[in-house]
């Protein structure tokens, strides 16, 4: 795994972000990759651990040790791979991933974890400059044809899976352009849209079909698509918003997180707004409500619009700056963590609970908060004022939209309002039709949708074929 010794002699060390002052200039990735030696020495410290518990953090079980090995000796075609066989976007994941594998790492027991992503990343980026990764058409074709409705990760990796397999497979997007929320929510200065424009030639080489500015269960109806189709793929994501029920909600200036970042990716792309407000953050007085990596999102795109203030209000204490490790690991811990969009000038507030809107002339001016104790009580006496001019709502998601496709398709839901579907058959309660990613499991990370993806598509193709050599 590696050099042996790699650990104890060499330092870990990871990626560099252009500095703050630069980046915030425009919407470009920031990251400053490694030099190949510096890859190779950080791929050496993958240490013989006997169990690889970055295994137990990485959902699309990729086999880190083993291309942490290859990378140490050089041999970049073969780690690429060994990364393609469980891992359909690495270039995705190698940017946005919050990257459990390093939390997992047996040298995080240390605070020194390998820098898994950051080679994962420069192992695929290296692959597509060296030209390795090709289209990979199959080789005969079953004459069944499969419907993926939703185009983000879970969606690409059912699809791209079933493709290969030989299966005709068309995907449905409502958007103008393939990616769901890898290009219509994350940010382009976290990833840059040409990324996904890449694979979905990749994609289209392989016989993937792909129909955009298309919403089922709107433009089309569901029924017809299980009419058409040997089997249909709910990739569609958790869309609906967790909303702020406090009185001013209504005020002008008060927005979904999804209203506001979508805006922005369709500016950098030069694409149609569709909207008659146009949502901007220059010279205003910024407040996002959730401390998540939406909320975080929302903070660098305010930034770079020109706030002129921002304020990211979390419900929750706030964590410890590390965590009981003997506690916690391998698992995912609780602790402070600051991403580069926060480092870049937003002040955080935990413990915070907004209890009113107030504004002028019908737009929002004010919030008005109270502080909570480590029970979510209120604090007597606590209440404070914060200025606002927008307000971005960040809160999480709830669930799949419920109107037009799914109840056009009549599919039973679990008890948090997600399609209802097993992780081994991924079928819903409606013959032929299955579901994967956040649609089913709800609001979760890259990784969760292309790991499901995945599973989805290998469950699909033996309901089809009544066997599959696809990997789960």
């Amino acid at each position: 795994m590696g050099k042996v010794t790699g650990f104890l002699e060499i330092d870990r060390r990871d990626r560099r972000y252009a500095p703050a002052s630069d980046r915030i200039r425009n919407f470009k990735e920031f990251v400053i990759p490694l030099s190949e030696e510096a890859t190779k020495d950080q791929a050496a410290r993958c240490m013989d651990c006997g169990i690889p518990f970055c295994h137990t953090g990485c959902p699309v079980n990729n086999q880190i040790p083993d291309w942490n090995d290859l990378v140490y000796r050089s041999d970049w075609e073969e780690a690429s791979r060994n990364l393609h066989s469980t891992n359909n976007f690495p270039e995705f994941t190698g940017r946005i991933c919050p990257a459990p594998c390093e939390a997992s790492c047996t040298l995080n027991l240390g605070d020194a974890p390998v820098t898994i992503k950051t080679i994962e990343c420069a192992i695929v980026d290296r692959a597509f400059a060296r030209d390795w990764i090709r289209p990979e058409p199959p080789t005969t074709k079953t004459g069944k044809k499969v419907a993926v409705v939703g185009s983000g990760p879970a969606g690409l990796a059912a699809a791209q899976q079933l493709a290969r397999a030989g299966h005709d497979v068309h995907v449905f997007e409502k958007h103008a352009k393939p990616g769901g929320l890898l290009r219509y929510g994350i940010p382009d200065f976290k990833m840059e849209k040409h990324l996904i424009d890449r694979r979905i030639g990749q994609m289209q080489a392989e016989g993937v079909r792909f129909h955009t500015n298309v919403h089922v269960g709107v433009d089309l109806d569901a029924a017809a698509l299980v009419a058409d189709y040997d089997a249909i793929v709910l990739a569609g994501g958790a869309e609906k918003p967790r909303d702020l029920p406090v009185p001013g909600r209504d005020l002008a200036g008060v927005h979904f997180a999804m209203d506001y970042l979508p805006q922005q990716n369709r500016r950098v792309s030069k694409e149609p707004i569709h909207s008659n407000e146009p949502i901007l953050a220059g010279g205003k007085h910024v407040v996002v409500i959730g401390g998540g990596d939406t909320g975080s999102d929302c903070i660098g795109t305010s930034i770079r619009q020109g706030a002129l203030s921002v304020t990211q209000l979390e419900i929750l204490q706030r964590p410890p700056d590390k965590e009981d490790k003997l506690r916690v690991w391998p698992d995912w811990p609780l602790k402070f963590r600051t991403s580069s969009s926060q480092e870049e000038g937003a002040r955080r507030e935990f413990a915070v609970l907004t209890k009113e809107l107030r504004g002028k002339d019908g737009a929002v001016k004010k919030l008005v908060c109270v502080r909570l104790d480590s029970n979510l009580k209120e604090i007597p006496g606590s209440t404070f004022e914060i200025e606002a001019d927008l307000v971005l709502l960040a809160m999480g998601f709830v669930s799949p939209v419920h109107e037009g496709l799914l109840q056009g398709l009549g599919v039973a839901f679990d008890p948090r309002g997600n399609v209802l579907a097993d992780t081994n058959s991924y079928k819903t309660s409606v013959a032929k039709v299955f579901a994967c990613g956040d649609m089913r499991r709800g609001q979760s990370l890259v990784v969760w949708a292309i790991r499901e993806g995945r599973q989805a598509a290998q469950a699909v193709d033996t309901f089809l074929m009544g066997s599959s050599l696809l990997p789960r």
